[in-house]
């Protein structure tokens, strides 16, 4: 067994713990719902960035290539002055959703280099201009701009050009669970001379404002020596720590609190605020802080001049044990050359054999994105609403307002975020695709985080998921039991042995979710569900989500799908279960005839039994239902028509045979269908005795994969289309009452103010969705084998089997991050720098969406989170 699997092992048998520090610590903090405490529900406004450096947060904090404990009592966080910002630069900098012409958006350029699981080993690179931070050019020019513009870059400004940049790694090394090695290199690339400050800064979340805790925890001066400075770390809870420094002439001490007199207009009680090393650095002013030997915030100063370039390094450590000699010489480097050569023997089995180093350059980046976006997350609804002791009550309409109906919901949990600046809380359907690629390293922690999403304190009473902080009450594709039932077969296969007691625990959880959709969803009664927006925003001629014109509702085909899709998953689960307990064949025969049912629906449903599918168009569309039972087809060709495809299952020999209550059942429903339905929802296959179970016939299923490998249509050189190219020529439009809702092909970013205008499911490449299609294929692919061999793409005269296929869409994914023969990255596609500098070319960042006809990266830069299956891909892809 490997080190770092060693290390994982102790951990969840809770013998070791080396998960109790991470990079836990946000990326923004401000601006987010659980600080807002407005009448409104305006969060940007209510705690913007400009309040930041001077502001405690509530729930939690933020900072640059942080971490924390698993509680965030303590953090440590760099902090940089370039002697010309008006700033300290002590988090990262982007615009509101109202300030960016599409949307919220970091604009600062940050990589995550490396992390093992256990994160015993982590690398972090932020690029930090020499010149003055463009602020104000970055509000105005988005500002400016209108929706059909691309947004304005940090790139664009002009500021990292002929390299007058530095570039600050941080590195954290664990010698044990609770002693980090830190090391911070910082890299001047321009060819003169230039000056930098650096803060590495330590300081404990604030609780005692707020009338949590009385006793406040404190970081002091203690005895060093020449070569270090130590200082003693001590809070109530978290216990007692050392923090190594390397020697300095100034040692800056305040505390963690708001500074009232900047925020508020009124009166400190002293002037060891949030931002005195502001005061103290950026004003140069620090003559207050000369007699402070203690604080819950801390950080040493050091000044460099860094030769053209050339490089320099600072040596810290955060330790709960003391150490003799110096703890920042030969032992520290030994710990980070051990670890270092750990982490790559860890994640080299993760290759295959034929991938070469820009893939594993890839594949690696996104395993690092993935372990550095864990954040710790905390609120607790009651408290948000009614306030806390310490502090002014929150106004009375707030409950009223956002979430209020959300009281039972108390989070407080290490979780997989999207991303930790533009999404810094988790969102339930992005979490379970994280759960795939995490399973490849984590499987602990993957299975832990789908168990977790549905716990009695996250999960309502009723059964739903919360959705997302920003509106805990939306809903989103019921895509749980997939993950579960995935990433439990990915560790049997990886390990020979499921967790069956891990598919017990969530199926019961499982079971409620699923009744609230039933009971929720299908308004009608009638197995075609609504669902709303689903996740996929504007991919709609209207918003989803909220009332439709004169007050109808739509029979969405993806939400039936996705119905279907989770009766199949609950199924198979049910199945596996069965294997040891032979009392779950009944819920799987359950599951199966509600699969049945919604199956039927979708192919024979509506006026006249003419169902969601067009059979001359030979697609699935959604169906308006308006008041008088009037029906108007939503002719869209999109994901949605597509998702149907999503709901298949092969139910093997083997399979049968271990569930013989279940199969006596399965007969009889196949009799009963040939009798009494005009659509069958299984065949046999006489050699292999395989049954699949499919919402899509398989005539259906030709005429789909026809629109599906089409260049014209849903393929891309870099992946499938969220909506097909058809509509670039030929834009939908539907009028009622007046009112002209419409759609056309939209490639890249958003031109529609719907959901903020941040994300765009009009025309881009979406990993997630990418993926179950890919899923699909390979489940088709594994009923027909041989027997079904499809032109691909359409008009090529290439004829391959839909196992083949997904290895090619597979491809084209993956080759969105690759080199092309110039050196350069389809997902770079805007900025030339990342081909041109050499400290840019091996840095990739994984973006939220991807441009359908040339790749580029589009959205949320850094949600690496679901983007993050290209890791999988890549280890499944057949690589050549």
């Amino acid at each position: 067994m490997l080190k770092e699997e060693q290390r994982l092992k102790l951990n969840y048998e809770k013998k070791e713990h080396w998960l109790k520090w991470g990079p836990y610590l946000s990326e923004r903090q401000w601006g987010t719902v659980r600080e807002d405490y407005s009448e409104n529900g305006s969060a940007w406004d209510y705690f913007p960035h400009d309040h930041a450096r001077s502001r405690t947060y509530r729930w939690g904090e933020d900072g640059i290539a942080g971490i924390s404990d698993k509680y965030q009592q303590l953090c440590f966080a760099i902090a940089l002055w370039n002697e010309k910002d008006p700033i300290l630069k002590e988090r990262l900098f982007g615009l509101t959703g109202p300030e960016g012409n599409h949307g919220e958006d970091v604009k600062e350029l940050y990589y995550y280099l490396d992390s093992s699981p256990s994160h015993s080993y982590m690398k972090h690179l932020y690029k930090y201009p020499q010149t003055a931070f463009p602020y104000a050019d970055l509000v105005n020019t988005n500002g400016a701009r209108s929706k059909q513009e691309l947004e304005y870059e940090i790139l664009d400004t002009g500021i990292f050009d002929e390299g007058k940049y530095f570039d600050v790694y941080t590195e954290y090394a664990k010698a044990a669970e609770e002693d980090i090695c830190i090391k911070i290199t910082i890299a001047n690339r321009a060819k003169d001379s230039a000056p930098i400050q650096l803060l590495p800064t330590l300081w404990f979340r604030n609780r005692w404002s707020f009338g949590l805790t009385e006793n406040k925890p404190s970081i002091s001066l203690a005895k060093g020596t020449k070569e270090y400075d130590l200082l003693n770390v001590s809070h109530e809870r978290l216990g007692d720590y050392f923090f190594y420094v390397e020697k300095t002439d100034s040692l800056l001490f305040t505390e963690n609190e708001t500074n009232q007199e900047r925020i508020f207009g009124l009166e400190n009680e002293h002037p060891f605020v949030k931002d005195a090393f502001h005061r103290a650095v950026v004003e140069g002013d620090a003559e207050f802080l000369k007699d402070q030997k203690s604080g819950s915030k801390f950080a040493p100063l050091y000044k460099f001049e860094v030769a053209g370039e050339s490089e320099i390094s600072i040596h810290l450590r955060l330790s709960r044990k003391k150490h003799r000699g110096n703890p920042l010489k030969a032992s520290f480097e030994n710990t980070f050359k051990s670890r270092i050569q750990e982490t790559d023997e860890f994640y080299q089995q993760f290759l295959p054999k034929n991938a070469d180093a820009d893939l594993a350059n890839i594949q690696r980046q996104a395993f690092a994105g993935l372990m550095w976006t864990k954040q710790y997350y905390y609120i607790d609804i009651p408290q948000w609403l009614d306030g806390d002791p310490g502090q002014p009550s929150p106004p009375e309409k707030r409950k009223n307002g956002r979430n209020s109906n959300w009281r039972y919901l108390n989070n407080e949990d290490i979780l997989s975020m999207p991303d930790k600046w533009e999404y810094p809380w988790y969102a339930a359907w992005d979490l379970a695709f994280h759960c795939v690629p995490i399973a490849m390293i984590d499987p602990d922690f993957a299975k832990d985080q789908l168990i977790l999403i549905m716990r009695e304190w996250y999960m309502a009473p009723n059964g739903q998921i919360p959705a997302y902080e920003w509106a805990f009450g939306d809903v989103n594709p019921p895509v749980q039991a997939w993950a579960a039932l995935k990433i439990y077969k990915m560790e049997k296969e990886r390990t020979g042995k499921g967790d069956i007691k891990f598919l017990k625990r969530v199926f019961q959880k499982l079971m409620l979710n699923f009744t609230w959709w039933v009971n929720r969803k299908d308004s009608e009664g009638n197995n075609v569900f609504e669902g709303g927006f689903l996740g996929l925003d504007n991919i709609g001629v209207f918003d989803r989500s909220n009332e439709l014109p004169q007050g109808g509702h739509l029979e969405q085909a993806d939400g039936t799908a996705w119905m279907a899709t989770y009766s199949l998953n609950m199924m198979q689960i049910a199945l596996e279960i069965t294997q040891v307990d032979d009392s779950f064949e009944d819920v799987a025969t359950k599951f199966f005839e509600h699969f049945v049912y919604i199956a039927e629906a979708l192919n024979d449903f509506g006026p006249a039994h003419t169902g969601l599918w067009n059979e001359e168009e030979g697609f699935y569309y959604d169906l308006l239902h308006l008041p008088g039972d009037r029906y108007e087809k939503i002719r869209v060709r999109s994901l949605v028509g597509l998702s149907p495809l999503f709901a298949t299952s092969v139910i093997t020999k083997e399979e049968q045979e271990q569930a013989p209550d279940f199969m006596k059942r399965l007969r009889w429903f196949q009799h009963y269908n040939e009798e009494n339905s005009t659509f069958c929802v299984s065949e046999e296959n006489k050699r292999t005795e395989d049954i699949l179970l499919a919402m899509v016939s398989r005539d259906r299923l030709l005429k789909l994969l026809e629109a599906l490998f089409s260049k014209e249509e849903f393929l891309s050189d870099r992946g499938i289309r969220s909506i097909s190219h058809y509509h670039k020529d030929h834009t939908y439009s539907l009028m009622i009452d007046g009112a002209d809702h419409s759609i056309t092909y939209t490639p890249a970013e958003s031109d529609t103010h719907l959901f903020g205008g941040n994300s765009n499911w009009r025309g881009p490449i979406w990993f997630p969705m990418n993926y179950m299609l890919i899923e699909s294929l390979r489940h088709f692919h594994r009923y027909f084998g041989d027997r079904l061999i499809i032109e691909f793409p359409v008009g090529s005269e290439d004829y391959k089997t839909l196992d083949q296929i997904a290895d090619d869409i597979s491809r084209r994914l993956i080759s969105i991050f690759q080199k092309d023969q110039d050196g350069k990255r389809p997902v770079n596609a805007l900025h030339d720098i990342y081909h041109s500098d050499p400290h840019f070319q091996e840095l990739i960042l994984f973006f939220e969406y991807f441009h359908g006809d040339n790749g580029r990266g589009v959205g949320a830069s850094h949600q690496t989170g679901w983007t993050a299956l290209v890791a999988e891909l890549i280890d499944k892809s057949g690589w050549k």
